[in-house]
């Protein structure tokens, strides 16, 4: 604490303390402002004239705490902590600078509450940085997701209206167990009553929001992230059935998850299994590996990592100075491809490419419309 700091900044650091400390002592919070305790004390009858209710609370335990009220306590953030907001920003939602974007609005109110040396950076942050489009993200409306992020925390079970991206339309009771945010998109991980089975929705697909009577109660051992990844890997129409010549927990490392079941096939070999609706994804997915692996089915994928394979041959023809194999540089040990965007064999494929979950299909469909 400087000495020229005003009794109004010398204010709004005591009601910062008082949030950041509920139950703060008079002689506690003295210390920290670097003043007497009958100066504290008056500090904290600034903010109580200001509206903001400060309660205090006599004996050995007691001590000020902010208190509910009408007003909502401002907020204040370091020069450190006002970037990060906005670095964040940018980096999830490509429009915050949209000013009819309710993203952009947000932002705007927060930078304009802050103190002008604090914002001043994050301003200029804002205003130059050039966020690349990301085509892959689908974002809700935020109405939406918020009904189903509350009655995820509630525990209550939804209707919700949903349409596919072939077009089908329908109803559909679940109970939300978790809202998960993919790669960009937005996904409804939840039990579809009707079929006692797990579903994962796009939310960005999802119409009207109802909720309904009673509570329901999630699996005690619920994972939504592992679940939703374990789910966007079955119930697609073309399979794969790979063994890769490494260790399990290696391969864990290089793929992602929805590519399908890991298997210890013995202490040197992993066996993938899963399905997809996009066999040439599936196929640059594996190219990646920098080891060894045999694709034993299904036949598309088989055909299609055949192609690629002419294909990259091709782009360096035999009568070229290929330099020895022995030149290639050794991949490093734990190198691990990129996997920022999202699978485009799961959630990217053409209408049609997989079975709605429309109650008129029929009582065998399982897979889930989540692209």
């Amino acid at each position: 604490m400087t000495a020229d700091e005003s009794p109004t900044a010398r204010a709004l650091l005591t009601l910062e303390l008082l949030q950041d400390a509920p139950g703060v002592t008079a002689d506690r919070l003295a210390a920290r402002l670097g003043v007497s305790e009958r100066a504290a004390r008056r500090y904290v009858g600034i903010l109580r004239e200001a509206g903001i209710p400060v309660e205090s609370v006599r004996g050995p335990y007691g001590g000020y705490r902010i208190g509910r009220g009408l007003r909502a306590a401002p907020l204040r953030f370091t020069d450190a902590e006002a970037l990060a907001l906005v670095m964040a920003v940018l980096d999830g939602h490509h429009d915050a600078d949209d000013p009819a974007d309710p993203v952009g609005q947000a932002l705007d109110k927060i930078l304009r509450a802050l103190p002008g040396p604090v914002a001043a950076q994050a301003t200029a942050v804002r205003r130059t940085a050039a966020a690349a489009p990301d085509r892959a993200a689908a974002r809700p409306d935020p109405a939406t997701a918020s009904a189903l992020v509350h009655a995820c925390a509630d525990r209550r079970p939804v209707r919700i209206g949903y349409r596919s991206e072939a077009g089908n339309a329908w109803d559909a009771e679940v109970d939300p167990w978790a809202v998960v945010v993919r790669h960009g998109r937005w996904y409804l991980v939840c039990r579809l009553h009707r079929a006692d089975a797990v579903r994962a929705y796009r939310v960005d697909r999802v119409g009207a929001v109802e909720v309904l009577p009673g509570t329901f109660t999630p699996p005690d051992d619920l994972d939504p992230v592992v679940l939703l990844d374990e789910h966007l890997a079955t119930g697609w129409e073309y399979t794969a059935d790979v063994v890769i010549e490494e260790p399990v927990a290696g391969v864990r490392r290089r793929l992602p998850r929805a590519l399908g079941r890991l298997e210890a096939l013995d202490d040197a070999t992993t066996r993938l299994t899963g399905t997809t609706s996009n066999p040439y994804w599936y196929a640059e997915q594996l190219a990646v590996l920098p080891v060894p692996f045999r694709v034993l089915g299904g036949p598309e994928l088989r055909a299609t990592v055949g192609a690629l394979a002419r294909r990259l041959r091709a782009a360096v023809p035999e009568d070229d100075a290929v330099p020895d194999e022995a030149a290639a540089p050794a991949p490093a040990p734990d190198a691990t491809p990129e996997h920022g965007a999202p699978p485009a064999g799961h959630d990217d494929a053409g209408p049609g490419t997989v079975v709605d979950d429309d109650p008129g299909t029929g009582a065998a469909v399982r897979a889930q419309d989540v692209r």
